[in-house]
């Protein structure tokens, strides 16, 4: 038997004694039912996020900085989060039940987070994101 093969019985091993422990299985199904409980209730801010006219704004908006920065910004879709990425910089807009969340990373270090207002100024939080370190636009938006 090879090292793979060993490895990987021992890993279903540990799976299977852990679903037949009672605790275990109650603390898994708990956190399942809370996962999907904040996925139901961020539901409706997501669908916002998706579709509303905010978004399509802020990835103009972004695009069209970063192209007079000669940046690429790259759009991506991780389940319900926007994801902005441009050279060392990122933004994430992640839904919650009470709106939408901001993270702001930089070298791959969180630097800001903070609520976003969908209502808000999409152009202000693109230039935010994208404004160089001396001419950052504050936190407010």
């Amino acid at each position: 038997m090879s090292f793979l093969d060993a490895l990987e019985n021992n890993l279903k091993s540990l799976e299977a004694q852990d679903e037949r422990d009672p605790a275990r299985a109650a603390e898994i199904r708990k956190q399942r039912e809370e996962d999907r409980a904040r996925t139901l209730a961020a539901a409706p801010v997501a669908e916002r996020l998706r579709t509303g006219p905010f978004t399509t704004a802020l990835l103009d908006h972004a695009t069209r900085i970063g192209h007079s920065q000669r940046t690429k910004v790259q759009i991506t879709w991780i389940d319900t989060t926007l994801r902005l990425q441009a050279k060392d910089r990122r933004l994430d807009l992640q839904p919650t039940a009470t709106g939408v969340t901001g993270i702001f990373s930089e070298s791959g270090s969180e630097s800001l987070r903070r609520q976003i207002d969908l209502e808000g100024d999409p152009e202000a939080l693109a230039c935010q994101w994208l404004a160089p370190e001396d001419r950052a636009v504050s936190g407010e938006s």
